[in-house]
């Protein structure tokens, strides 16, 4: 596995070196803290449980807010128990507080996609919006060397099938509403 770590440490040096700008600098550390424990994502999630009419998939999204949480942070984090890139970095100043725990996978791109995932299903036609909000926090983290490249993927990879499990189990268990 050290050819893996190799290169994602590769990306996160190329983004360190290529992508990083003042702007992105002062954005992206704003743009994490919404993913910060699901935050924005529990939001609406409250925002969609509040009304008969959308509590169906106020349901969905929070199953899948768990499942990832449960399965991500709980299981698979202390399972793996994998450093954070900064950690690999000599000298590298992070740019906001330096976060708990280990790096494998991404818990804010798992709930962000888990929340995703569920808006999408709610409404296919409006709820693609919360996908390029999701691949920015996503994006926060490795730009923010606070996760590999394949944490955001095994994280994006979790909350999407959070949501399908999510999604199959509401169907399967309560009753069909809009």
């Amino acid at each position: 596995m050290e050819w893996l770590l190799q290169a994602d440490l590769a990306v996160t040096g190329w983004i360190n070196t290529h992508l990083h700008t003042a702007l992105l600098d002062a954005v992206l550390p704003f743009v994490t803290t919404l993913g910060d424990n699901g935050f924005i994502w529990i939001l609406f999630t409250v925002c969609l449980l509040l009304f008969k009419r959308t509590r169906r998939w106020g349901m969905v999204c929070g199953i899948a807010l768990l499942t990832g949480y449960l399965t991500g942070e709980v299981f698979l984090k202390n399972l793996v128990a994998r450093a954070r890139p900064f950690t690999h970095l000599e000298g590298f100043q992070l740019l906001i507080p330096e976060p708990a725990g280990f790096s494998f996978p991404s818990g804010h791109s798992a709930s962000s996609f888990a929340g995703a995932t569920s808006l999408f299903f709610m409404n296919h036609r409006n709820g693609w919006w919360a996908y390029p909000l999701a691949g920015l926090i996503a994006f926060s983290r490795v730009y923010l060397s606070v996760h590999f490249v394949t944490d955001i993927t095994a994280g994006i990879l979790l909350g999407v099938a959070s949501a399908f499990f999510a999604r199959w189990l509401c169907d399967r268990y309560l009753a069909r509403t809009p």
